[in-house]
């Protein structure tokens, strides 16, 4: 499908041409068109589990409410939050909903236009190794200057990975490439604590996500957890037990 202009200025290549002077210049969407293009490439899909999440859709009524509100509040000043570089940090249990959350928020930035890249943690580390590999098509430093270049880099369970010094330096060149630039980015970690977070990635690296996001507690109950309750039997060795879910 052929680009076209957000703000139907252009034909969708960020060139504005006047035909009676014969000039061109830079339409506004510029910016923009530059950054599809570095993001080519990157994984900008909404996984299937997440692609039906909407706010009043499982398991959003059962995330923690005032999570839900907070992002909900983010999604609906999407374009100020990302022109300004403001992302979102949300830490809690195993199962709280942090990642259905950061997914709306994806959702929105592509939905408004924006340019988005999508990772679970071990997942983006893994396309870095893939650039040292020989015939790689791109370099290390390429595949950083894409992560930076999208409005919304969007990286799940930070934290996730094994402890190294070179998966410390990574994740600083990500995060502190974004943060000069001043683009959003959207995190999840199960850690808890910022000790602890620090400690797996590094104080400089949480530092940095602290200046550039809104932290944001989900707690709650594991929504992953299926919970049965027993249907009263008057004979339960007479009759199979039958069970109900909760």
């Amino acid at each position: 499908m052929a680009r076209t202009c957000p703000f139907s200025l252009c034909d969708g290549s960020g060139i504005l041409v006047d035909e009676d002077t014969r000039t061109s210049s830079f339409c506004r969407c510029r910016d923009q068109v530059v950054a599809e293009r570095q993001a080519k490439g990157l994984r900008a899909v909404i996984p299937k589990l997440y692609a039906g999440s909407s706010w009043d859709r499982y398991p959003v009524p059962q995330i923690n409410q005032a999570a839900v509100y907070a992002v909900r509040r983010y999604t609906s000043q999407i374009d100020e939050r990302l022109d300004q570089g403001e992302g979102l940090w949300m830490f809690g249990g195993h199962g709280t909903g942090k990642t259905t959350l950061a997914m709306l928020v994806s959702k929105a930035a592509i939905s408004a236009g924006h340019s988005v890249a999508i990772y679970s943690l071990p997942r983006l580390l893994a396309e870095i190794r893939r650039t040292f590999d020989e015939g790689s098509p791109i370099t290390q430093t390429q595949l950083i200057d894409q992560l930076t270049a999208v409005d919304l880099l969007h990286i799940d369970d930070v934290g996730a990975e094994s402890t190294s010094p070179w998966v410390l330096e990574q994740l600083y060149a990500i995060v502190n490439a974004r943060y000069e630039a001043k683009k959003a980015i959207v995190v999840t970690t199960n850690l808890n604590e910022r000790e602890e977070l620090a400690e797996q990635i590094g104080a400089r690296t949480v530092s940095r996500l602290e200046e550039m996001c809104e932290v944001l507690p989900v707690t709650g109950a594991d929504l992953r957890r299926k919970t049965y309750d027993l249907v009263d039997e008057p004979d339960p060795v007479a009759s199979p037990v039958t069970w109900d879910r909760a």
